[in-house]
């Protein structure tokens, strides 16, 4: 992923231009996923938060250019590395007499 702060800026605003300085966290994937990208505004400038993998690649949905939003605790497993995507199937449990 070779854009920095001002391109990632420009997207953002592109694709909701009102929340660009509203202190919401902008997440960029790169190709491969495995470089995630955070762009925020904190009152004084744009930040810009960089994680790459090494192993592995960031869960995300086949939908690529859309916008998405999550909750804290789903960012913070995305974060992790956890597929927060994957339907996941309840278990089970039964009594044995």
């Amino acid at each position: 992923m070779r854009k920095q702060i001002n391109g990632l800026a420009q997207i953002a605003e592109a694709k909701k231009p009102k929340e660009l300085l509203s202190g919401n966290y902008f997440v960029f994937l790169g190709k491969t996923r495995r470089v995630m990208k955070i762009l925020y505004w904190d009152k004084t400038g744009f930040c810009l938060w960089t994680k790459r993998l090494e192993e592995d690649s960031f869960p995300w949905p086949k939908k690529r250019d859309g916008v998405m939003r999550t909750d804290r605790e789903n960012f913070r497993l995305l974060l992790m590395g956890i597929d927060i995507f994957k339907k996941h199937t309840a278990k089970r449990y039964y009594a044995v007499y």
